[in-house]
């Protein structure tokens, strides 16, 4: 938290003053009255109160005068503000590797299932598109707001040999500067969601890719997709299809983004979760003055009231 004029903070030093009087008081009081009064007298005279009840009204103001100091001070918090509008693009690797069955019923099944839950929970504002990557790079479904479009794209997904990661960047780039283009804004928030279990084998590469995201303010995170573990048969041979962790995750760092791996079907639908919350979410320097203040106002009246049901005066 911090104060945007902590100067006025400084009206907190009459409160803590008052508390500290206020004990003095009491404590001063209670000696008074053992003093000069045997305590079968005092049973008699005073009635049984709980002791709480003595204190409780003016802690009560005390924090009320404290609240309203801080709000003097007009305090503010990042705070985590849902997101209107955002465009959100689905990279989804689709070389042949996806084949592999080191992740039940194999990588692609998986990865489809997961990814269709996470455009169909993704908040309604935002626009969703879909682009695959295998040697070539395909916009399976514009951004839109249209859920079914992006869907049915994902459910329909051909393997193909190779594997171009940084044009499968470079392309869902462009369909977010399309967006920006068909708002008339010179940028939108968007974010690229790429999802691979190989290394880039054609065009250019993710570094490259990288620099244009930073350049476009996109950021990109990535999911590294299935085991070491994983093979595919090619041409009669068994050959290992591994992952190259350290090139996604450098991708995400460069862009801003974050870096996941998944290794099963259940990691993944938890690293969509993930990211969808983060997405929907942005930080946001918000304002507690009135909140701080409303409060201070409350307790002060809860005060009075007990106070005056308790006692018949004020606190």
């Amino acid at each position: 938290m911090t104060f945007l004029s902590p100067w006025w903070l400084l009206t907190l030093l009459p409160v803590v003053a008052l508390a500290v009087v206020y004990v003095l008081q009491r404590r001063r009081q209670s000696s008074y009255a053992v003093r000069f009064a045997s305590l079968p007298m005092l049973e008699r005279l005073v009635p049984r109160r709980p002791r709480w009840r003595r204190h409780l009204p003016a802690a009560l103001l005390l924090l009320a005068l404290a609240s309203l100091g801080l709000a003097a001070g007009r305090p503010q918090a990042e705070l985590q503000v849902p997101r209107e509008n955002a465009t959100v693009i689905v990279t989804v690797d689709v070389s042949l590797s996806m084949e592999a069955t080191d992740v039940e019923p194999n990588r692609l099944e998986a990865a489809q299932d997961a990814a269709v839950e996470f455009v169909e929970g993704l908040p309604e504002g935002f626009n969703v598109g879909v682009v695959t990557f295998s040697g070539n790079v395909t916009v399976a479904a514009p951004p839109t707001a249209d859920r079914a479009a992006a869907v049915e794209a994902l459910e329909d997904l051909d393997l193909d040999t190779r594997t171009a990661i940084g044009e499968g960047v470079f392309t869902s780039l462009d369909q977010v500067a399309r967006m920006a283009e068909r708002n008339g804004e010179e940028q939108v928030p968007a974010h690229v969601v790429l999802l691979s279990d190989g290394t880039n084998t054609v065009g250019r590469t993710p570094a490259q890719a990288a620099e244009a995201a930073t350049a476009a303010g996109v950021p990109v995170s990535t999911i590294a997709y299935g085991t070491a573990e994983g093979t595919v048969m090619a041409e009669g041979q068994l050959v290992p299809v591994p992952v190259d962790e350290a090139t996604l995750a450098t991708l995400a760092t460069d862009t801003g983004g974050t870096a996941y791996t998944a290794r099963s079907g259940d990691e993944l639908a938890e690293v969509y979760d993930d990211i969808r919350s983060s997405i929907g979410f942005r930080a946001e320097d918000v304002e507690l003055t009135r909140w701080l203040a409303v409060l201070g106002l409350l307790l002060g009246l809860v005060a009075a009231g007990l106070s005056l049901r308790w006692f018949a005066r004020f606190p």
